[in-house]
């Protein structure tokens, strides 16, 4: 029976996935909905209210299907006008009006965000690929008429990676594989992006054109490569239609068209002006795309394979040969050459970004993406278009299969040692040397091109080399971590995943985070913990707070004087004068987030006395 299902949901929601006999540790259940507040528990992934539906609906297949945002003390009323427009006056609209509007009171509550967007619409299949495709945090839904909202435990759904790869969405990959995939340079294969469009395009030309040409009286009168063309650029569409038409997706679908017209025109398919002029349209409507990480990833690849491919030498290693066993190998050292090109040239980008740099990608990838190339997307396109008629199964099956030995290989690779280096934040100055140093390699085809390579490996080296904080400050005070050996201690016990990650990052640690009050040289108390770092030859100590509850200011007067520096998310009394450095609210209002070496002592701030932008306030970008 087809069922109508309200979901109310901001940037934050949770996976609602076909429910398990026991209930699994990750999931909190209850019948008050009180078991809500449950979803902010870091170990809890799925908090479920079971209530029978509070209203007597009838038959809704008339439904209009509405979808609005607003802000959550507003959504019953607007709600309630926009069920009316039907005209009908049903009994149930002011019931069914207000029991949203009270849900997305409590969502906005749960979330911390002030507008919620609510979609009420019948849903008369499988409605997940919906709830997984904008990577929100949290989401709520809730079930008036029909079956009711199911869910899997996390890691029962053996469908995860093949219909992750069909439709971009990392989120539905368990925590681990996705990892496993970073760190092995593989991650890439698991968004829909140029490899799928490639794939898709390549494979629907080659049969089209070989299919064609077995009838001879077309293939005389008829272009083939042209009908094989056009027989691609409908393919990339459809593909690009059938995973959701996300942002990545219709960029790669526009650059595969682009080449095929170059194709058609009889022109050379891949040059650095292609490139170039894609970055250029890019940037012409999404100019803040030029510091963004994805979009220097992606053209930062395709610009080093163009040049390497680009330059005679390669051009003639990939040249015919009568011995196909010869020109086997030489496509597979081309492929090697290519990953380890692609390495290097986006290693300065993830240091400076991610501050993670990985040794065995290349390695990774020339098997892998051949996998992906030959067997997963052939697969994966057949089960995509049979899916409609109900046949795709058995495809999907293979497609896990072969998937599942594409993720074998991420975790091999990701548990070998040194698979990945973690690094503390770069300078930026070193990351433009860097850019500029491979760019002027890229661009230049004589052996002027040699000139970029002493500012590159100058900069890499930089980056490489780039000293470890002891201590970091976040803009509003809330959180600071503490450098401990090779692993990075927390002063909130109870941070959340992003800012563990965060701090675990730019101090460029590695491991878990650990509880800075569990450390042998910190004394903390529920408000405030001191700790002692010994670096060189001077001991220093250092006081923060960590409750949001006050401080009587005669304590905090008396501590000050007895440390080195003081960090504090709030206001600090003009009386306390640490030996060293103040951090308090009205401070970090001024510097931002704060990185801190004490041997010897420096300070480095996100915001510097002379900014000059128009979204820092004045007294901010002047340090007054």
């Amino acid at each position: 029976m087809p069922g109508v299902s309200a979901s109310v949901f901001s940037d934050l929601a949770f996976p609602i996935a076909p429910q398990a006999e026991a209930v699994p540790d990750h999931v909190a259940m209850a019948d008050e909905a009180a078991v809500l507040d449950a979803i902010h528990d870091p170990a809890v992934t799925l908090a479920v209210w079971e209530r029978t539906s509070p209203l007597n609906l009838p038959d809704l297949s008339m439904l209009t299907p509405i979808r609005f945002a607003a802000a959550a003390p507003e959504v019953e009323a607007r709600l309630a006008q926009m069920l009316a427009t039907d005209g009908t006056g049903q009994d149930w609209h002011g019931p069914l009006a207000r029991d949203i509007g009270q849900l997305a009171t409590r969502f906005a509550s749960l979330s911390g965000e002030e507008r919620v967007e609510v979609r009420l619409e019948r849903v008369t299949g499988n409605g997940c690929w919906k709830f997984h495709a904008d990577y929100v945090a949290m989401r709520l839904i809730c079930t008036y008429a029909g079956q009711a909202t199911q869910w899997l435990p996390l890691g029962a759904d053996a469908d995860t990676p093949p219909r992750a790869l069909a439709t971009g969405d990392v989120g539905a990959i368990g925590e681990a594989d996705a990892e496993a995939m970073r760190r092995a340079g593989l991650a890439h294969l698991l968004s829909v992006s140029g490899l799928h469009i490639t794939a898709v395009v390549g494979i629907v030309m080659v049969l089209t054109i070989r299919l064609l040409a077995l009838w001879p009286w077309l293939a005389l009168r008829v272009r083939l490569p042209l009908v094989g063309a056009a027989a691609g650029a409908v393919a990339a569409i459809g593909y690009t239609w059938l995973t959701g038409a996300e942002v990545p997706t219709i960029r790669s679908c526009v650059a595969a068209i682009l080449v095929l017209t170059a194709l058609a025109l009889g022109r050379e398919a891949m040059t650095l002006r292609l490139v170039a002029a894609g970055a250029l349209i890019v940037l012409l409507f999404r100019p803040e795309a030029l510091v963004g990480a994805s979009f220097q990833l992606s053209f930062a690849a395709i610009t080093a394979i163009v040049a390497l491919h680009e330059h005679p030498t390669v051009r003639r290693w990939l040249g015919p040969h009568p011995d196909w066993r010869w020109s086997a190998l030489r496509q597979l050292g081309a492929l090697l050459a290519t990953g380890i090109v692609v390495e290097a040239a986006l290693m300065p980008i993830a240091v400076f970004h991610f501050h993670k740099a990985g040794l065995y990608g290349a390695l990774a990838n020339i098997v892998a993406i051949p996998w992906t190339t030959f067997v997963a997307m052939p697969l994966e396109m057949i089960a995509l278009l049979l899916e409609p008629l109900g046949w795709g199964g058995p495809f999907w099956w293979l497609l896990g299969k072969a998937l599942g030995l594409l993720l074998a290989l991420a975790r091999w690779v990701s548990t070998m040692p040194g698979s990945v280096v973690a690094l503390p934040v770069a300078s930026p100055w070193a990351f433009a040397a860097s850019v500029v140093g491979g760019l002027w390699i890229a661009l230049w085809r004589t052996r002027w091109r040699w000139l970029g390579l002493p500012p590159l490996m100058l900069a890499i080296g930089i980056m490489l080399a780039a000293p470890t904080p002891d201590l970091i400050v976040t803009g509003d005070g809330r959180h600071v971590a503490v450098m401990a050996g090779d692993r990075v201690a927390l002063l909130r016990d109870r941070a959340g995943d992003y800012m563990r990650t965060t701090l675990t990052e730019l101090s460029g640690a590695g491991g878990e985070p650990l509880a800075l009050a569990d450390q042998g040289n910190a004394r903390c108390g529920p408000d405030i913990c001191v700790t002692r770092l010994v670096r060189g030859d001077r001991t220093w100590r250092i006081a923060a707070t960590r409750s949001g509850y006050p401080v009587p200011w005669a304590r905090l007067i008396k501590l000050c004087g007895k440390v080195d520096i003081v960090v504090a998310d709030r206001r600090l009394p003009a009386a306390c004068r640490p030996r060293w450095l103040k951090l308090d609210s009205s401070a970090l209002r001024r510097t931002g987030g704060v990185s801190i070496r004490l041997d010897p002592p420096s300070v480095r701030m996100v915001r510097q006395p002379e900014d000059r932008h128009p979204w820092v306030p004045a007294e901010m970008g002047q340090g007054r």
